[in-house]
C-alpha cells in the first residue's frame, strides 16, 4: 500500500504571540516495510530557524523558531509513504515460551540465549523498554491482570494478542475521560480511555513480566462503512504497542482494534511512553493564556509510485 499521510495542527490565539518555539514528531520512519518516498513540512507563518535531526530513539525530529509576531501558528507535515509486508510472520521465535523473552534490565542478560545484553547491541537497546516511565509504571497490580494470558510455557505472540483482546473487551474506548498526561493507574481504575491509554495498559502488562515493550505513535487508514464516501480529515494519529522477541526483533500489536499491526498502519515513532513522542510541543511567549486548537489527519491510498 502506498498513503499520502497530511497531519495539520493550527493554533489561534486572541492575542499575539511574539515569538514560538516547537518539536515536531510527524514524519514516517525508515523502517522493514515501510519506507518514506518523500515529506515536507510547511510552517505558517515561516520559520527563522528549521533543523531536522534523529532523536535518541531514531525518530525523524524537527525543531522550528518562529519569531515573527503572529495571532496564528500552522504546522503541516505532508508524506508519501509505501507500507508492505508490516505484521510479523510466524516463527519459531514468536512460537518460544513468552518465559524466554523476557528481558532481564537490571542483570543487562537475555534469559533466551543466556548472553551479556552487552555483548548484543538488539537486546542492549530492549533493556531500556522494561523499565518504568513516566506514564508507565510496572505493578502487582498489572501483572495481576495479565497473567491470565501468560500461562507457563505458552507461546510469546500468542499470549501477547491475548493480553491485547483482553485489553480490547475490558477497557471502554472513550474519548475525553482522560487526557495526555492521564497516569496508568488512573486509566486502569477508570477501564476507559483512548489509543494511547490501551498502550499504556498494555505495555504496563508486559514490562510488570519482565517483557520488553515500547511505545509507537503513527497513523492509521481508516475505512468508511460501505457505500459511504471517504471524509476528509476524518482520520487521526494512532498509537500502539511493540513487544521485543529475541532473535525475531519487534511485534506490533494494536489493542484498541483488537489486531496484529498490518499494511494499514504508519509508523512516525517510537519511545517509552507517550511524553516521548507528542506530535507536537512547544513554547510561546504570549500575555494570552487561551488558545483555539484545531487538528486534522488524513491518511489517504494512493497509487504507488513504483
Amino acid at each position: 500500500m502506498a498513503y499520502q499521510v497530511t497531519h495539520r495542527t493550527e493554533y489561534r490565539y486572541p492575542s499575539t504571540v511574539s515569538s514560538s518555539f516547537g518539536e515536531i514528531i510527524m514524519l514516517p520512519r525508515e523502517l522493514p516495510g515501510q519506507h518514506c518516498v518523500h515529506s515536507t513540512l510547511i510552517i505558517d507563518p515561516a520559520p527563522h530557524d528549521l533543523r531536522e535531526r534523529l532523536d535518541f530513539f531514531g525518530n525523524r525530529t524537527a525543531y522550528f523558531a518562529v519569531l515573527a509576531p503572529h495571532t496564528r501558528l500552522s504546522v503541516t507535515a505532508a508524506s508519501l509513504v509505501r507500507v508492505h509486508d508490516r505484521q510479523i510472520g510466524p516463527s519459531p521465535q514468536s512460537k518460544a515460551a513468552w518465559e524466554q523473552a523476557r528481558v532481564r534490565a537490571t542483570t543487562n542478560s537475555d534469559t533466551s540465549t543466556g548472553t551479556s545484553a552487552y555483548a548484543n547491541a538488539e537486546v542492549l537497546e530492549a533493556s531500556q523498554f522494561v523499565l518504568d516511565s513516566p506514564l508507565v509504571t510496572l505493578s502487582e497490580q498489572l501483572a495481576e491482570y495479565a497473567a491470565p494470558s501468560f500461562p507457563p510455557e505458552r507461546p510469546v505472540l500468542e499470549a501477547v494478542t491475548d493480553l491485547s483482546s483482553r485489553i480490547h473487551r475490558d477497557f471502554k474506548f472513550l474519548p475525553g475521560v482522560t487526557e495526555v498526561k492521564t497516569t496508568i493507574e488512573e486509566v486502569f481504575d477508570r477501564r476507559a480511555g483512548v489509543c494511547q491509554d490501551f498502550a499504556h495498559v498494555a505495555i504496563g502488562c508486559l514490562r510488570s513480566l519482565g517483557l520488553a515493550a515500547r511505545y509507537v505513535s503513527g497513523y492509521l487508514e481508516t475505512r468508511p462503512p460501505p457505500g459511504q464516501a471517504r471524509l476528509a480529515g476524518a482520520d487521526v494519529s494512532h498509537a500502539w504497542v511493540s513487544v521485543y522477541l529475541p532473535g525475531a526483533g519487534w511485534a506490533d500489536v494494536d489493542p484498541t482494534n483488537d489486531q496484529l499491526v498490518n499494511d494499514r498502519y504508519v509508523t512516525t515513532a517510537w519511545g517509552r511512553d507517550y511524553t516521548d513522542v507528542p506530535p507536537l510541543k512547544g513554547v510561546i511567549f504570549t500575555q494570552s493564556d487561551v488558545q483555539d486548537l484545531q487538528v486534522s489527519v488524513d491518511v489517504i491510498p494512493v497509487d504507488d509510485p513504483e
